[in-house]
């Protein structure tokens, strides 16, 4: 009796690691456009700088003025952080602009929440391109207020692997869009 429940558990054990090995093998076989969207944009992690324009001009957005944005993986690689402000300003949140954006795969859907200087937190789902350079974030809905508006739309442009454009469409009270362009270069 002892060697058939021996046996019984060598036979569980061998099914349970086959079954676990197919698993495996089907994930990286059959990878979702949203999984294969969030692995190139994790490639991103790292520090950018580049200069931002503004369309139409804002008087707190100089010609020239540098942004620099840190992307960085976390949670065992389920999330990607991005932080943008200017370049040399120092990070306090009180005097200076410097939202944050998370990224993270919701079941079958690529997800962005970008946590706003406005107060609020525009929610996005994305998809990549079918030439695997951009990819591109629609609205889906707003948690917080929007008496100053919010952001409205996102764009990843993959150049090399030192080299990406990132373009943010902020909807201004009214529905008057706003268009932040940054052509950014890896810093490290």
């Amino acid at each position: 009796m002892k060697s058939l429940r021996s046996l019984l558990a060598v036979v569980l054990i061998s099914l349970t690691t086959v079954a676990v090995a197919q698993m495996d093998a089907q994930k990286s076989v059959a990878q979702s456009d949203a999984e294969k969207s969030f692995d190139k944009l994790k490639t991103l992690a790292g520090t950018w700088q580049g200069p931002i324009t503004v369309d139409p001009a804002r008087e707190d957005v100089k010609p020239g003025t540098l942004g620099q944005i840190t992307m960085r993986v976390t949670s065992r690689g389920n999330a990607l952080v991005h932080e943008m402000q200017e370049a040399g300003t120092p990070l306090d949140a009180t005097k200076y602009d410097h939202p944050v954006t998370m990224f993270y795969l919701d079941s079958d859907r690529l997800t962005l929440v970008h946590y706003c200087d406005a107060g609020n937190r525009p929610r996005m789902a994305g998809n990549l391109s079918p030439d695997g350079k951009k990819v591109e974030f629609d609205f889906v809905d707003l948690s917080g207020g929007n008496e100053y508006g919010h952001m409205y739309h996102a764009v990843f442009t993959f150049v090399d692997a030192n080299h990406h454009i990132e373009d943010w469409t902020y909807m201004m009270p009214g529905d008057k869009p706003m268009h932040a362009h940054m052509d950014l270069q890896r810093a490290n």
